[in-house]
């Protein structure tokens, strides 16, 4: 419980005061305040801090609209409009990061209104601010407009309004839109926009109650993110890096949060616990409306598992709450609290502020909500009123003529008999054609299934034959091995054959299998073991070897080079581990696969690497091969020295 509560308090003072990453630095250059104010011009502190993404690292937001304040007055004695209209802009974006909307929206209000006086690239950042401080104020309409605007522009960053519909409850037809218009334009090795999508429709599923769908997404989207971060073949900014911490931060948020509506609080608190700690060490001096709600997910997991010291001390954090939904939920909390401690007294409090904040909300947003609705269908679907109007006045005038019809029914009914005669007509025509379609389809279906059967006999023969050809090249290496005197080539030779004899066991596995495109590893590698066993006689009984690898499959290209790594692994391990043939020798070798990820470790207790191994390494065959073939695994191999033996491992995918 100490622990906990340190946990809680440290979180706290995070919270309140804002650090940062604990870490010597040269405060000339990252302290982003310093760096702003040695631009020389108004133009490049305007890029400068648009482009940093955590410019409040050193100093608070409120230290930055001291510093830009000043800034603004001297343009303003200097008359200088264009550097006024640009710190004005910047003070409106710091007023939206410490979470005022009404000052936010204020300044970029007044300067919009000189619109025809800004260029392109500065109406599209104060157009951006603009959006998501009408999102935040819940003033959806005005988004609409917005957007409408940017459209006019030409601008495509965020024009749609999926998340518009969301934010109104139509959470479904938000998803629908959202998947839609992002499906295809995500590129498959765009991990992070991977991410960032199935995040969205997980965010979707969640608020429409879809919990375990929801799960599922986010688990994806878990999945790309640390792709992404753990890619070394591409070089990140450090706006990248944080954005890509944020986004990990939201999504193990946003687990917790799937956790909790199916009350697997246990589960939930770890995600919830470490998405906040990540916010706010990538998010400095910002408001974040994902961090509050994991507060308030996290006070209601202890509150549930009867953790009332914890949770209270969640609950009396002060939070800026901006939704009403999220201050609702924060009194329920209270109200839940006091009921578990016997106030009732307290309860009655909280549970009357819900009352009076519920009624506000009653009257006022559901009418506002039905208001911003129909603008929104207004914007969005006016080409389709059209038609609907169209396809009314044909229908009304389509009724009227039926009313002058009403005499001719007798003869309408003697024509639909005819139709229908005709139609029962038509049936039974293709009725008989989808018979003869049909005879049609069993024998091509027929015809396929003796070519799939015939082609599987001739890869079965194909793996046959490459194996018996790999033996033969085995047999003439142990030929040549048997003329050759030389020590160290009979050593090359032997290594050549056990390679050899690596692919040509894959090869007999495959054709041994009913399923011609996967291999089953757990029966590979006992196999593997056993033939390396017996070229050092070891016999196995003074060396305990233990396979995990139940139940994963690989297909050809990724089990060949594994076979050719695992086979350097063991033989090295039989040849230089247990020089004294100890009787307590251990090698493990462990392979899992987890979705679309692979993982495989490989440890022996034996007598270690020595002290220049690493630059024996760069000389070594078998690690240069095998550093080669992790390469194909698209992964990178690591060893890690022990006390007692050594331990190599790579992910793969």
């Amino acid at each position: 419980m100490a622990k906990r509560l340190g946990t809680i308090l440290c979180f706290i003072f995070s919270l309140t005061a804002g650090f940062g990453f604990a870490q010597d630095i040269d405060p000339l250059e990252d302290d982003a305040l310093v760096q702003f104010q040695n631009q020389s011009t108004v133009e490049d502190r305007f890029t400068y801090f648009f482009a940093t993404v955590n410019r409040y690292n050193s100093h608070s937001a409120y230290d930055w609209l001291d510093t830009v304040d000043r800034f603004t007055k001297n343009s303003e004695k200097a008359k200088d409009s264009l550097a006024i209209k640009k710190y004005q802009l910047i003070q409106s974006q710091i007023f939206f990061d410490i979470g005022d909307y009404e000052k936010s929206v204020s300044l970029s209000t007044k300067l919009y209104s000189n619109k025809h006086k800004l260029d392109l690239d500065f109406k599209e950042i104060l157009l951006d601010l603009l959006d998501a401080n009408y999102s935040r104020l819940q003033l959806y309409d005005k988004q609409v407009e917005i957007r409408k605007q940017k459209r006019e522009l030409g601008l495509k960053n965020n024009i749609s309004f999926y998340d518009i519909y969301s934010s109104l409850g139509l959470h479904r037809q938000a998803m629908r839109d959202y998947i839609m218009e992002n499906q295809k334009t995500v590129a498959d090795n765009d991990f992070y926009g991977l991410a960032q999508y199935h995040n969205s429709i997980g965010n979707y599923l969640l608020l429409d109650k879809s919990t375990s769908t929801a799960l599922t997404n986010f688990s994806k989207a878990k999945g790309y993110i640390e792709v992404f971060q753990n890619d070394m073949s591409s070089v990140k900014t450090e706006s990248e890096i944080i954005q890509g911490n944020l986004l990990k931060g939201i999504i193990d948020g946003n687990i917790g949060k799937c956790y909790v509506q199916m009350n697997q609080f246990d589960k939930a608190i770890p995600y919830l616990e470490t998405s906040i700690s990540t916010i706010e060490e990538n998010n400095i001096g910002r408001s974040s409306s994902e961090a509050n709600e994991n507060v308030l997910a996290l006070a209601e997991s202890h509150l549930r598992m009867d953790r009332l010291k914890v949770a209270k001390d969640y609950l009396d954090i002060d939070l800026e709450l901006t939704k009403a939904s999220q201050i609702v939920k924060k009194n329920k909390l209270y109200a839940a609290y006091y009921d578990r401690m016997g106030d009732f007294k307290n309860q009655a409090f909280y549970l009357q502020k819900n009352v009076r904040i519920q009624d506000s909300l009653e009257v006022n947003e559901s009418s506002i909500k039905r208001q911003q609705i129909a603008a929104i269908i207004a914007q969005e679907n006016l080409e389709d009123s059209r038609r609907m109007n169209n396809q009314m006045k044909l229908e009304m005038a389509q009724n009227r003529s039926e009313m002058e019809a009403m005499d001719e029914r007798t003869n309408l009914v003697f024509i639909s008999l005819i139709f229908t005669l005709l139609g029962f007509a038509g049936l039974v025509f293709a009725y008989l054609k989808s018979i003869k379609n049909q005879r049609l389809i069993a024998e091509q279906k027929h015809i396929i299934e003796n070519s799939l059967i015939e082609k599987d006999s001739l890869l079965k023969e194909i793996h046959h034959r490459v194996k018996n050809n790999l033996q033969m090249v085995s047999s003439l290496l142990s030929l040549q091995t048997k003329n050759t005197r030389s020590k160290a080539a009979i050593e090359a030779l032997e290594e050549g054959k056990s390679r050899v004899k690596a692919m040509a066991l894959i090869h007999q596995k495959l054709y041994q299998n009913d399923d011609l495109s996967v291999i089953e590893m757990q029966g590979y590698i006992e196999s593997l073991v056993n033939s390396v066993q017996s070229v050092f006689k070891k016999g196995g009984h003074s060396i305990n070897i233990t396979i995990d690898a139940e139940g994963v499959e690989l297909d050809i290209d990724r089990a060949i080079p594994f076979g050719l790594i695992l086979n350097e692994l063991v033989s090295n391990s039989f040849k230089y581990a247990f020089p004294e043939d100890k009787e307590d020798g251990r090698i493990y070798i462990h392979l899992r696969k987890n979705g679309d990820q692979g993982f495989f470790e490989y440890t022996d207790n034996g007598i270690g690497l020595q002290e220049d191994s690493e630059e024996r390494a760069s000389s070594s065959m078998g690690i240069r091969l095998m550093n080669r073939l992790v390469n194909q695994l698209q992964s990178t191999l690591n060893i890690d020295k022990s006390t007692e033996g050594v331990r190599f491992w790579f992910n793969f995918k």
